[in-house]
């Protein structure tokens, strides 16, 4: 047993865990964390956000190579080397996973490697993988245990023909033939990067239109988008069975009213994952569960068991890294004493790196006439802009959501280059509650993308200059 008894212990190191571990470590709490993989990181950084942004990092450059004598650059055939851009990939996981030990030991985060089971309040069991055991106590517990691949009732995964993202990450080869289920970010994701690497793709979504959060009309330029490249999207499209025969993949799916057979070498099903709360003895708590599996917490990311918080992707939030480093700092400050302020949930950025990007913050417009807003909008294609045409963007659309009444920026939703990154400027502007005519009034250098934005919110006042 340590004979240490800790302000907080953090069970997972993901960017919610390992976030809370610093925060807490920086407000004076003697803290540790608890890691069942060998190295830290969580999904995001071992089997989600890095190695996935990494591979479409090599699918942008690809298809950039592939056109280079546009603009004025001679090369030879341009091939793709699909092994070296996994050992790419790799080397960027594993350097970024050392860094965040690096913060541990940085902020004397003490670190235990193995799988925590709670045995009690205050008390975890941590068993390495040679089946040692080593007992640590606590005062304050934050469960940062994030999610799981979630496979579809009567559909598993068997690795080879019909697969989940984790397993799609290590592949050995691109397939010639890809579906997608599910036209999530992690879906569209997947399929517009092994389109780039040359697999003939087709992806399915349950729902009317692709990125099923992303407001309709940003939602709707996608689709114009992937069927420009090639890839077969089917909206409304309801999967009924998929079968392996012969070392191919026979989905039927019903589109609209009619029962159609799809045939791929592989089936990515990317439609859900679950919070990763099995075994960890949550049943030792008085820690409230919803019925579909998230641990209920409140504002400041307290459970229903004094002392015991929980955060990220293991509590009904939106799946995103940002929201559990967020949360992470929420649930250490308050430990603390620190009184934070709560998340505004309505502000939580959406980024999708497909080609062409989509970045979103705030209300779609469907979303802010559910909530009784009078509704003004301003729009403005991205292609337009100098900066855009410079970088050979073939498509492109900033969308500005205000309220008519106060001139209030409700939202803002980007689809064309550059667009995760642009969305910042509406994070800042919708943290600071400002009007459409503040962010007009802001000068934007040219010839930039983000002009775009400031054309689009003048478009609201029906001020647009460039188009």
């Amino acid at each position: 047993m340590s004979s240490e008894i800790f302000d907080v212990v953090i069970i997972g190191s993901g960017p919610g865990g390992y976030v809370a571990a610093v925060r807490a470590a920086q407000v004076g709490l003697k803290t540790a964390i608890i890691e069942k993989d060998k190295n830290l990181g969580g999904t995001c950084l071992l089997r989600g956000c890095i190695p996935t942004k990494a591979l479409l990092h090599t699918a942008d450059l690809f298809e950039e190579f592939k056109h280079a004598k546009d603009i004025g650059i001679v090369t030879g055939s341009v091939e793709l080397d699909f092994t070296q851009a996994q050992k790419h990939k790799n080397k960027v996981v594993l350097k970024l996973a050392k860094g965040v030990e690096f913060l541990m030991k940085k902020n004397k985060v003490q670190m235990f490697k193995g799988t925590a089971r709670i045995e009690g309040k205050g008390r975890i069991t941590v068993t390495a993988a040679d089946g040692a055991t080593q007992q640590v106590e606590s005062k304050n517990l934050i469960i940062a245990t994030g999610s799981v691949v979630k496979p579809l009732p009567h559909l598993p995964f068997d690795g080879t023909h019909i697969i989940s993202s984790d397993d799609i990450l290590e592949l050995k080869e691109v397939p010639k033939s890809l579906i997608v289920l599910g036209a999530g970010a992690v879906g569209v994701e997947f399929a517009s990067m092994y389109a780039r690497f040359g697999s003939d793709v087709t992806i399915m979504e349950l729902l009317p239109q692709l990125l099923p959060i992303e407001d309709a009309e940003i939602s709707a330029e996608l689709g114009k988008s992937f069927k420009r490249q090639g890839i077969k999207t089917f909206t409304g499209a309801n999967f009924q069975t998929a079968t392996v025969d012969n070392g191919q993949v026979k989905v039927i799916a019903k589109i609209g009213d009619q029962e159609r057979e799809f045939f791929a070498e592989k089936l990515l099903v990317a439609v859900g994952r679950k919070a990763y709360t099995e075994g960890l003895g949550l049943e030792n708590l008085n820690v409230e569960i919803d019925p579909r599996g998230y641990i209920k917490v409140d504002a400041y990311m307290r459970t229903t068991e004094p002392n015991v918080y929980a955060i990220g992707d293991c509590i009904p939030t939106p799946w995103l890294a940002h929201v559990a480093s967020s949360e992470g700092i929420i649930a250490a400050e308050t430990i603390a004493g620190k009184n934070p302020r709560p998340l505004n949930y309505d502000h939580v950025p959406s980024c999708t790196y497909c080609n062409p990007e989509v970045g979103s913050v705030g209300l779609t417009e469907a979303k802010a006439r559910e909530r009784g807003y009078d509704v003004k909008v301003g729009k403005f294609p991205i292609t337009v802009i100098a900066k855009a045409q410079i970088l050979g963007a073939k498509e492109g659309l900033v969308k500005v959501v205000a309220d008519a009444k106060y001139d209030e920026l409700l939202g803002v939703h980007i689809i064309g280059p550059q667009a995760t990154d642009l969305i910042a400027e509406a994070c800042v502007a919708l943290q600071m509650e400002s009007t459409v005519e503040e962010l007009i009034q802001t000068m934007h250098a040219h010839p930039t993308v983000a002009e775009s934005v400031k054309e689009a919110a003048e478009d609201v006042h029906g001020m647009m200059v460039h188009f």
